[in-house]
């Protein structure tokens, strides 16, 4: 793994436990179905760059980065939803929204990367 994975691979687990924190705070405010959805989206994307990591191949790295993106993605449409709905303040959709619009640009400029590679081959 290069340095670029590793940072990813260590910012998707902050971000991951951001979302498990985040979550516990909108079940104590009786919020189940946008919470839950949230923790899903949330946590997947580290999951899936995890396995990206152990991939068989470079498509399927790329397809692995691909599937990370798409759950980031959701992620920051959850939050946004959360924030419309008051659920979460401002500053909270901020800070989550920033981390994850940043975990987002890493994933789609990894799997141009790889792709440019595989061109390249």
């Amino acid at each position: 793994m290069n340095e670029k994975s590793n940072v990813l691979r260590d910012k998707t687990f902050s971000f991951a436990v951001e979302i498990i924190k985040n979550h516990k705070i909108l079940v104590e405010k009786k919020e189940f179905v946008m919470s839950k959805q949230l923790l899903r989206s949330g946590t997947a994307i580290g999951a899936l760059v995890r396995e990206a990591g152990n991939a068989e191949s470079r498509a399927d790295f790329i397809h692995k980065l691909g599937i990370s993106q798409k759950e980031c993605d959701e992620t920051i449409y959850w939050l946004e939803l959360l924030k419309e709905a008051d659920y979460i303040t401002q500053t909270e959709f901020n800070n989550l929204s920033q981390q994850a619009t940043e975990l987002l640009k890493i994933i789609r400029s990894s799997i141009l990367t790889a792709k440019g590679k595989i061109k390249n081959s």
